[in-house]
């Protein structure tokens, strides 16, 4: 099995990888460029699913030049995760290029700071064994710039909280959606120290809680709902009932369905807003068409959510 002999971003020029932003990179003045002193505006963007080929590059091209041509310019750009179609057990090769291919696209097409989630197509790993899954997800952090895997920032009445979804899985299901003891720990003293005036959005690749995982493939068996662990956080249980202790945090995004839904539970909406790529860049997947959504943050912790197909 070839492996990486480097971490990739050795290869990558310097000037490409500085054009995606990371937490320690993000500016106090990034809240100077906000629409209003009433708002800030985010870009959500998720699975974008980049390759190294013309309809894929280009359909992103044109998503990020609609998120820059808006009317009220975004402050930032959200991530979601799932940037590259397919790293894990993939070869080295076709893993480089399409990190290549997304690299590319933002050093020419992007002018707006980023946070990024790590999603499960960006983990390169030969194997599914846990030193394998780390290392693979190590790489994509490298990829990314992102220093941790999940962290925090304050966009002035509003708190960023973006958490990892992805944890090794073991050989029959290679990943699955749920936070590790580390990282869960870490979500309660951050939710505790927040102040209570302070509005929290929490951003994750795998939905906490949505309703469109039960339309995504046959999930009714012999009259029984099944949705996999791998589909929406199997910790969701926990994490909402963490969350309900604390009625600052009011707004929760995700991706990885590739299909549009709203929930609203105890106080917090939970939104899956589509893919950048719609059906792996062969239209829309389902009833969902390729697309973005924009996120107005106000200051009374009110906040809308907007889907716009580019």
């Amino acid at each position: 099995m070839e492996t990486f002999g480097k971490p990739l971003h050795r290869y990558m020029n310097r000037r490409l990888l500085l054009k995606s932003l990371t937490l320690s990179a993000l500016a106090p003045s990034v809240l100077a460029k906000s629409p209003s002193p009433n708002f800030v505006r985010l870009a959500h963007i998720t699975d974008v699913h980049i390759l190294p080929f013309f309809t894929a590059m280009k359909g992103f091209e044109r998503c990020l030049h609609h998120i820059q041509s808006l009317d009220v310019k975004p402050s930032l750009i959200i991530n979601g995760g799932d940037s590259v179609m397919e790293a894990h057990l993939n070869n080295a090769n076709a893993a480089e290029r399409q990190w290549k291919a997304w690299h590319r696209v933002l050093a020419s097409e992007n002018q707006l700071p980023m946070l990024h989630t790590i999603g499960n197509h960006d983990i390169w790993c030969p194997d599914n064994s846990p030193q394998s899954f780390e290392t693979g997800k190590k790489m994509a952090a490298d990829q990314l710039q992102m220093s941790k895997n999940y962290y925090s920032t304050s966009l002035g009445a509003w708190k960023i909280i973006v958490l990892d979804s992805v944890q090794c899985g073991g050989k029959e299901r290679w990943y699955t959606a749920r936070l590790d003891d580390a990282q869960m720990d870490w979500l309660k003293k951050e939710l505790k120290n927040t102040p209570a005036n302070q509005f929290v959005a929490v951003v994750s690749h795998v939905p906490i809680l949505a309703a469109c995982v039960f339309f995504d493939g046959k999930r009714l068996d012999n009259g029984t709902w099944q949705v996999p662990g791998a589909w929406m956080h199997a910790d969701s249980r926990e994490i909402t009932e963490l969350f309900y202790q604390y009625p600052n945090v009011k707004l929760a995004l995700s991706g990885h369905v590739h299909l549009r839904d709203l929930v609203e539970y105890n106080g917090v909406t939970y939104c899956c807003n589509g893919a950048v790529s719609g059906a792996w860049w062969a239209g829309k997947y389902q009833h969902t068409a390729p697309g973005y959504a924009t996120i107005d943050l106000f200051d009374d912790g009110t906040f809308s959510n907007q889907y716009a197909q580019y």
